[in-house]
Protein backbone atom coordinates (compact mmCIF):
# COMPACT_ATOMS: atom_id res chain seq x y z
CA UNK A 1 0.00 0.00 0.00
CA UNK A 2 3.20 2.57 0.22
CA UNK A 3 4.61 1.91 -3.08
CA UNK A 4 1.15 3.66 -4.49
CA UNK A 5 0.94 6.41 -2.00
CA UNK A 6 4.29 7.33 -2.55
CA UNK A 7 4.67 6.78 -6.14
CA UNK A 8 1.40 9.61 -6.78
CA UNK A 9 2.82 11.76 -4.36
CA UNK A 10 6.18 11.70 -6.39
CA UNK A 11 4.00 12.39 -9.53
CA UNK A 12 1.89 15.50 -7.49
CA UNK A 13 5.40 17.07 -6.71
CA UNK A 14 6.98 16.86 -10.14
CA UNK A 15 3.55 18.49 -11.48
CA UNK A 16 3.71 21.13 -8.88
CA UNK A 17 7.01 21.54 -9.63
CA UNK A 18 6.63 22.22 -13.64
CA UNK A 19 3.91 24.46 -12.87
CA UNK A 20 6.33 26.97 -10.51
CA UNK A 21 8.88 26.45 -12.42
CA UNK A 22 6.42 27.52 -16.23
CA UNK A 23 5.06 31.03 -14.03
CA UNK A 24 9.06 32.01 -13.51
CA UNK A 25 8.59 35.66 -15.80
CA UNK A 26 5.97 37.41 -15.66
CA UNK A 27 4.60 38.52 -19.21
CA UNK A 28 3.52 41.98 -17.98
CA UNK A 29 6.60 43.66 -17.31
CA UNK A 30 9.70 44.15 -19.84
CA UNK A 31 12.30 43.75 -17.37
CA UNK A 32 13.73 41.03 -14.74
CA UNK A 33 15.86 40.49 -12.50
CA UNK A 34 17.93 37.00 -11.24
CA UNK A 35 18.63 37.05 -7.86
CA UNK A 36 21.06 34.58 -7.35
CA UNK A 37 20.79 33.23 -3.85
CA UNK A 38 23.62 30.87 -1.58
CA UNK A 39 23.21 27.87 -0.70
CA UNK A 40 20.98 27.21 2.65
CA UNK A 41 20.71 24.52 5.18
CA UNK A 42 22.50 20.97 3.20
CA UNK A 43 23.10 23.22 0.06
CA UNK A 44 18.87 23.83 -1.11
CA UNK A 45 19.75 27.42 -2.32
CA UNK A 46 18.60 28.48 -5.78
CA UNK A 47 17.91 31.76 -7.67
CA UNK A 48 14.87 32.98 -8.73
CA UNK A 49 13.78 36.05 -11.36
CA UNK A 50 11.50 38.99 -10.02
CA UNK A 51 9.98 40.65 -13.45
CA UNK A 52 8.31 43.61 -11.72
CA UNK A 53 10.14 46.19 -13.78
CA UNK A 54 9.28 48.70 -16.54
CA UNK A 55 13.29 49.27 -17.15
CA UNK A 56 16.41 48.52 -16.91
CA UNK A 57 17.95 51.19 -14.81
CA UNK A 58 15.04 50.70 -12.69
CA UNK A 59 15.81 46.98 -11.84
CA UNK A 60 19.70 47.67 -11.74
CA UNK A 61 19.08 50.35 -8.80
CA UNK A 62 17.48 47.36 -6.91
CA UNK A 63 19.76 45.00 -8.04
CA UNK A 64 22.55 47.27 -6.79
CA UNK A 65 24.92 45.79 -4.26
CA UNK A 66 22.85 42.53 -4.40
CA UNK A 67 23.85 39.28 -5.68
CA UNK A 68 21.75 39.88 -8.55
CA UNK A 69 21.57 40.85 -12.72
CA UNK A 70 19.12 42.21 -14.85
CA UNK A 71 17.58 41.29 -18.33
CA UNK A 72 14.98 41.98 -21.10
CA UNK A 73 12.03 39.18 -20.66
CA UNK A 74 12.41 36.94 -23.07
CA UNK A 75 8.30 36.64 -22.41
CA UNK A 76 7.39 39.59 -22.74
CA UNK A 77 5.38 41.22 -26.12
CA UNK A 78 7.34 43.82 -27.27
CA UNK A 79 6.25 43.79 -30.60
CA UNK A 80 2.31 43.74 -29.54
CA UNK A 81 0.56 47.03 -30.21
CA UNK A 82 -0.96 47.55 -26.66
CA UNK A 83 -4.73 47.09 -26.43
CA UNK A 84 -7.45 49.32 -27.30
CA UNK A 85 -8.50 50.97 -24.77
CA UNK A 86 -11.66 49.61 -22.83
CA UNK A 87 -15.10 51.88 -23.89
CA UNK A 88 -16.96 53.32 -21.24
CA UNK A 89 -20.73 53.22 -20.80
CA UNK A 90 -22.44 56.16 -19.67
CA UNK A 91 -25.41 56.02 -17.83
CA UNK A 92 -28.83 57.46 -19.63
CA UNK A 93 -31.38 59.57 -16.90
Amino acid sequence: MRLPILTLTAIASLFAAADARAQTYDPRYPVCMHVYTPGGFGGGGGDYFDCSFTSLPQCRATASGRSASCDLNPYYAFDEPPPPPRKRHRKQH
